[in-house]
């Protein structure tokens, strides 16, 4: 497939506008505050380059050579992970050591490999515990697991199980197996934890190994865990892991409206907290967040699912298993819910969307924003944080299917970006509302919108030669690292 030239420069304009805001007020800094023109570090520290780290390979992959070196340059002189302070474990992995090897594997320079190891030989502190699941935090300078000090036995599933292809990575690049174990038992201890559907509780208990009453959603803290199960897929254990939890997805979550017949992924919801026997009632609520799994059941489809090595693009149905032709069509279904929930005043989606289960035919939209009034004071549910979820899974239907109406939204979500989250000084921010106009905006230009939101937006316009999904997975930080068959022996298995 060929680039849209126009499309993709712009996309690449944008991130410029973007980074060079971030160089002139806070370079080096972990976050920045672009309205106020202001850097952030995290944990009390002097930073550790998440907004640098996570962005760089984004920008060697534009071409922004004079960027990328001066990029470079600070990771190489003033890049330090000697400091104290709590950096959680997740965040740091995802964004820190996953932008560090994919910017190794994409420019081979040995920097971001040294860099990567000396991160990561802090960071397998947390993996010591009484069941091996990492603690959520880490004090990077003195090499120590911090538990959470609210609740100091529990662990966020997906954070713990969302570590493996970076440490799985590094482990086959410097032949440390210490880094594959650690990181491969975790999905040991959760597969014995699992429930009868095979979906997980997004809190599980860091001592025993076993999951606490929580809910069961793909929004936060669940979401990239069925992910990463899909982008270990060269393993057979983790395609067993991976199609026994898409069973239990559409056996237990997957909704559709009376109204417009739309594809929805509910949560499951405790009914008795406190009771300890997993049991559930549903609620008709869907992240910003879930959309990943639009682009993720279709990806599953034609690799776990398809009854062939190479399948055709578009796919065609008899290249599919049934459970292949059930997901493919789930994605497709689900992405278009994703891109209806961008049906607002702003074209931009909400943070938190909740779905009407009664048949109504006076209301103009099938779902809606808890606790939003347009005009009135806005809700959490309400903003638009730069997200990239869905942009993401049209990366994805774009490069499996060639279809011009995926390259279509992915531009109308990019033109309402510029619109309403455009800062004329410099910069992106969290439009707070998205359906009131004019809008107004928070003082945050979150790190995922340059290494995840314009990554996979440059994508979508490129020509499909650059990182070609059959080569290539992406962390849920959005940096590109290689399929590989591992030389590390694995030692879990079901």
């Amino acid at each position: 497939m060929i680039a849209d030239v126009e499309k993709r420069e712009a996309v690449v304009a944008a991130f410029k506008h973007a980074w060079a805001a971030y160089e002139r007020d806070a370079m080096g800094f972990d976050e920045y505050h672009p309205i106020s023109k202001k850097g952030e570090n995290l944990a009390h520290s002097d930073g550790i380059g998440y907004t640098v780290v996570d962005a760089i390979d984004t920008i060697y992959l534009m071409g922004l050579e004079p960027e990328y070196q001066r990029a470079r340059s600070w990771i190489d002189k003033k890049l330090n992970f000697d400091q104290p302070g709590e950096f959680s474990t997740f965040e740091t992995s995802i964004r820190v050591l996953g932008g560090l090897l994919s910017t190794y594997y994409l420019t081979s320079d040995r920097l971001f490999l040294t860099r990567a190891v000396d991160l990561a030989d802090r960071l397998i502190i947390a993996f010591d515990t009484e069941s091996g699941l990492p603690l959520p935090s880490v004090d990077l300078k003195n090499r120590k697991g911090v538990a959470d000090k609210y609740a100091v036995d529990r662990v966020s599933t997906a954070e713990a199980a969302t570590l493996q292809l970076e440490f799985r990575y590094l482990a086959e690049l410097t032949k440390n197996d210490t880094y594959w174990y650690k990181s491969e038992h975790v999905m040991s201890v959760i597969d014995k934890a699992k429930l009868p559907h095979n979906l997980v509780p997004i809190y599980i208990s860091a001592s025993q190994g076993t999951f606490k009453e929580s809910e069961i959603r793909l929004g936060s803290r669940g979401d990239s865990y069925y992910e990463y199960l899909l982008q270990a897929k060269t393993e057979s254990i983790y395609r067993k892991m991976y199609m026994d939890s898409m069973q239990g997805i559409h056996d237990e979550l997957v909704q559709i409206t009376p109204t417009r017949n739309m594809t929805y992924i509910a949560e499951l919801v405790p009914k008795n907290w406190f009771s300890g026997d997993h049991d559930y009632t549903l609620q008709h609520k869907q992240d910003h967040l879930v959309c990943f799994l639009a682009g993720s059941l279709m990806l599953g489809a034609t690799t776990v699912g398809a009854v062939r090595k190479t399948v055709s693009v578009p796919p065609q149905l008899h290249e599919l298993s049934a459970q292949g032709r059930r997901d493919w069509q789930t994605g497709v279904n689900l992405l278009e819910t994703c891109m209806y929930t961008h049906e607002t005043a702003t074209g931009l989606a909400p943070e938190i969307a909740m779905f009407r289960t009664d048949k109504d035919t006076t209301e103009t939209r099938d779902w809606y924003i808890k606790n939003s009034r347009p005009g009135g004071p806005s809700s959490y549910d309400a903003r638009y944080m730069l997200r990239p979820e869905t942009v993401e899974s049209l990366f994805i239907a774009w490069r499996l299917t060639g279809d011009i109406r995926y390259r279509d939204y992915a531009w109308g979500i990019f033109t309402s970006i510029e619109r309403y989250a455009k800062l004329p000084g410099g910069g992106y921010a969290t439009v707070l509302d998205v359906d009131t106009v004019p809008v107004s905006l928070d003082d945050k230009q979150e790190t995922f919108f340059l290494s995840e939101t314009l990554k996979y937006l440059y994508l979508i316009f490129c020509e499909s030669s650059v990182l070609p999904l059959q080569d290539t997975v992406f962390n849920t930080e959005a940096h590109p690292l290689p399929v590989f068959a591992p030389t590390i022996k694995p030692r879990f298995s079901i």
